[in-house]
């Protein structure tokens, strides 16, 4: 008896985590559609209030507003950017509130890479971080630094 449920406590715990983590794939994979189809709305309303979005660029530390204000005249546009995600890896707290991951994204700046936390409040994840990252290989970082300090 005990054997069959503690067979039936960890298969439920693996599915719970499988589902839960399922769930914030589709949120997280349509936050990045919505940028590719200019869907203002959608993708700002998943952000919480105090969102903080940082950049690839120096500088570029945004507050939701802030990033809104920026953002804007490309959604306007009809497309703002169109990041492509791939090999997501989610960790979460113990009571399942804080989530966090890491993603592989194609952008039309090739490789970059994405990190972010997400939290549940009273049954609903929005994000509340994300850095985005370029990708740059170990041996080519020295002609980036020759890039970046010409003047």
């Amino acid at each position: 008896m005990r054997t069959i449920l503690l067979f039936l406590t960890l298969t439920l715990s693996a599915h719970f985590g499988y589902g839960q983590e399922k769930n914030l794939d589709t949120l997280m994979n349509q936050w990045h559609r919505d940028a590719g189809t200019a869907n203002y709305t959608n993708y700002f309303d998943f952000m919480s209030e105090n969102f903080v979005f940082l950049g690839t660029a120096p500088g570029e530390r945004w507050d939701k507003e802030k990033f809104s204000t920026f953002a804007k005249p490309y959604f306007e546009k009809g497309k703002a950017w169109d990041f492509k995600p791939h090999d997501r890896v989610w960790m979460s707290s113990k009571d399942t509130t804080i989530a966090w991951f890491d993603e592989d994204l194609d952008t039309w700046m090739r490789g970059c890479r994405g990190s972010g936390i997400l939290l549940n409040t009273n049954g609903t994840w929005k994000i509340v971080y994300y850095n985005l990252t370029v990708l740059i290989e170990n041996e080519k970082i020295n002609s980036f630094i020759q890039l970046r300090d010409k003047k």
